[in-house]
């Protein structure tokens, strides 16, 4: 680090100005001090005083926010220039788009791509062990130091602990070496990523997955900016094939991104991209330690990191020289950030290819409408994968008409259901079985006197989960433990489990078949990354007869003995005052269903519906997405919605429900007059109270050439304070309409 404190002594005569950005909810730059012979580039890392604080900024190269003009000598010098890679000048025009359209302040931004406090820590050495060149034996040789020293003979250092874990010993035995001098402790030198080889696997291609790699590897090339749609069933190979971009890529000397969105889903793909590569990629999502994301981080700026896999928050990363991104599973809602930077990853990673001018592949079994549009208007280029890569035809899919065929009482599964069950484990294949639901029931009712349990601060039910004997929130994560009578009226034995959640279906399950291997996938309950992968791994290798889940279990997986996939509430998703309820439904139940018969012939999926003449159940059941496409297309635009309109949702929200519902219809009284921009609300949200907030929302719906961050930039500056605890959020492209 290069101080800078000497500063405070020196003349201005001496001093430039330089702009920083303070990773705080503040939309400017701050001037400060710094001498004209330093060199300090735009994106470093400095400390810098902040009221009465020293914070980490980021360098600018030129001033952001309101023009004042402020003496040189009322101006702060830096403190220190920090040994961090610097941001590169994309990540800086990245940080202003990103804010510009989102309407978040700069500084919020900045904030995302500082994502690892660890790269500002001073390194710390690692230390371990190695054997010692020509050191006798020790006295007393154990079977547990003969382990320790077979392993340890091959001259590399370890960590005891590691040691000691090889050899199935203890570290006392590994410290018992160390004393007797055969052992001896030494520095062990950073780890470094290794690097994957484009050569290193090669992949027979059927004709249309030929022409798509052809045609990826040609974006590649061209080092430009395009986007690509690689739209293919389930099962038809897009990882394989975006693999080869990849590949090209990579040959070029460029750094790649594939984006996944969920961390459950890295376990098979890192072993897909072992097998292509040679060895894994570098993952960044949030299940990783403090230390592995701050190495991850200085990879991705130092180039040392060739490929990175990860979630959302990868794409701000500061890469040193991205030749291609890839957007796998884009239709997947988990892309949407819900939360002081309110962002769409799959469009920022549309725009971050445009600035670097590199290509950007979104790929998907079901592409989001958005997508698909821009595809049909000949935006992106359209690449289609029509059938599967292993050859297995796609799977039957059936309606399971509850009101003709309903479950026995105090049942879930419809007895047409329970005998595919039946036959699918007689030929010694797996079962999915997949509800939406966490928890064991999503209500619990009095019968006494009606009373419905609730969350004391959200107008929600608390969720039963009965194995951990707890009802839960799953808006605020309130818990208490499962309550023996009632508190309302105190009546015991009273309380009923009202409705089926994942964990009632496995309940069901178990009774009806005793000797099944049941894998149960569902976030609540499986503690961390580490164990979803091992359950993964475990149906993987066939150790699972029938294996229950939530939406884990639709995205992207691969389990080669699945036969028969069972949708146990195919309606659930299609009641929600939602726009894009028809199309998450359909995008849902097809990726679920899309998991039977990858390897096998005669893959099959039920769906159970009291509403089989629905159009989205008509368009799963026969297979004809484009039938789906075509009426959701049409809707979008006689209603003018997105991607053929704009919405921008604002939230206003704060302890007292009078507060709330005050500001919000002051809000709407400063809306700027705008012919073709319609303001609706203030209505109370359909979830109107979160962590003890009461919550209004308001919709701005207006035509897609219009520039509605202009419009809510100016109603923004013409609005009252916030005082007290009023809030206000900005979504532009909602997704959440609760």
């Amino acid at each position: 680090m290069t101080s800078l404190l000497e500063l405070e002594d020196e003349t201005c005569g001496a001093l430039r100005r330089l702009p920083v950005v303070i990773p705080v909810a503040l939309d400017q730059t701050y001037d400060y001090l710094a001498p004209q012979s330093l060199d300090i580039e735009p994106g470093s890392f400095v400390l810098v005083p902040f009221g009465p604080q020293q914070r980490i900024g980021v360098v600018w190269d030129r001033a952001v926010g309101p023009e004042r003009e402020v003496a040189a000598s009322r101006l702060k010098p830096l403190a220190e220039l920090l040994d961090v890679p610097p941001l590169p000048v994309l990540s800086l025009r990245f940080a202003e788009w990103v804010a510009r359209y989102t309407l978040a302040p700069l500084g919020m931004v900045v904030r995302m791509m500082v994502g690892a406090q660890a790269v500002f820590d001073p390194p710390r050495p690692r230390f371990g062990v190695r054997i010692v060149d020509g050191a006798a034996e020790p006295a007393r040789m154990t079977p547990a130091r003969k382990r320790a020293l077979e392993i340890a003979g091959d001259g590399l250092a370890r960590a005891k602990a590691a040691l000691a874990s090889e050899a199935a010993c203890s570290t006392g035995v590994i410290e018992g070496l160390v004393e007797a001098g055969v052992l001896v402790e030494v520095a062990i030198p950073e780890k470094r990523y290794p690097v994957p080889r484009p050569a290193h696997g090669t992949v027979h291609f059927g004709p249309d997955q030929e022409r798509a790699v052809h045609a990826l590897r040609s974006a590649v090339d061209a080092a430009s900016y395009s986007v690509t749609l690689l739209d293919g069933v389930t099962g038809s190979g897009k990882t394989e094939v975006y693999y080869e971009g990849v590949a090209r890529a990579l040959e070029q000397g460029r750094q790649v991104l594939v984006m996944l969105p969920e961390i459950a889903l890295t376990s098979q793909f890192l072993s897909r991209f072992e097998g292509r590569f040679g060895c894994q990629p570098v993952e960044w999502h949030s299940a990783l330690a403090s230390n592995e994301r701050g190495r991850a981080w200085r990879a991705a700026a130092t180039g040392e990191a060739r490929v990175v896999v990860g979630a959302r928050s990868a794409l701000f990363l500061p890469y040193r020289e991205l030749g291609l991104i890839v957007v796998d599973e884009e239709h997947d809602q988990g892309y949407k950030q819900d939360d002081r930077v309110h962002y769409q990853a799959r469009d920022m990673a549309v725009v971050r290819g445009s600035l670097g001018q590199c290509p950007v592949v979104l790929a998907s079994a079901t592409p989001s409408i958005e997508t698909h549009v821009n595809a049909r208007t000949g935006r992106y280029r359209h690449l289609v994968l029509p059938g599967r890569y292993s050859g297995a035809e796609l799977p039957q899919v059936e309606a399971v008409d509850l009101r003709k065929h309903p479950p026995e009482k105090g049942r879930w599964l419809s007895p047409v259901l329970v005998d595919a069950i039946t036959e699918t484990a007689a030929k010694g294949q797996q079962t999915l079985l997949f509800l939406n639901r966490r928890g064991y029931a999503p209500l619990t009712l009095c019968r006494t006197c009606g009373t419905r349990i609730e969350c004391p601060q959200c107008t929600a039910w608390l969720v039963e989960h009965r194995f951990r004997r707890q009802l839960n929130c799953h808006h605020c994560g309130f818990a208490l433990p499962a309550p023996e009578k009632c508190p309302q009226c105190g009546e015991p034995d009273s309380l009923v489990a009202c409705g089926p959640g994942v964990e009632r279906i496995a309940e069901e399950v178990a009774e009806r078949f005793p000797s099944a291997r049941l894998a149960l996938l569902s976030s609540d309950l499986v503690p961390g990354l580490i164990e979803m992968r091992k359950v993964i791994a475990a149906i993987e290798n066939r150790e699972a007869d029938i294996i229950i889940g939530t939406q884990i279990v639709a995205k992207g997986h691969h389990f080669p003995d699945l036969a028969t996939v069972g949708v146990v509430d195919g309606d659930l998703g299609l009641g929600q005052a939602d726009p894009r309820a028809a199309e998450r439904t359909f995008q849902l139940l097809h990726q679920v269903t899309g998991r039977a018969g990858r390897t096998l012939t005669g893959g099959r999926g039920l769906v159970q519906t009291h509403m089989p003449e629905h159009p989205v159940m008509q368009s799963i059941i026969s297979g004809d997405r484009e039938a789906f496409l075509d009426r959701e297309v049409g809707q979008r635009q006689a209603a003018m919605m997105p991607p053929f309109g704009r919405l921008a949702a604002l939230v206003v929200s704060a302890r007292q429900k009078e507060a709330a519902e005050a500001f919000a219809r002051a809000v709407v009284r400063r809306a700027p007059l705008a012919e073709t921009i319609e303001v609706l609300g203030p209505a109370e949200a359909p979830l109107a109270v979160v962590r003890g907030r009461h919550r209004w929302r308001i919709l701005v719906k207006a035509p897609r050439d219009v520039d509605l961050q202009s419009y809510l930039r100016a109603w923004l500056a013409a609005l009252p304070e916030a005082k007290g605890d009023l809030r206000l959020a900005v979504d532009i492209d909602p997704y959440n309409f609760l």
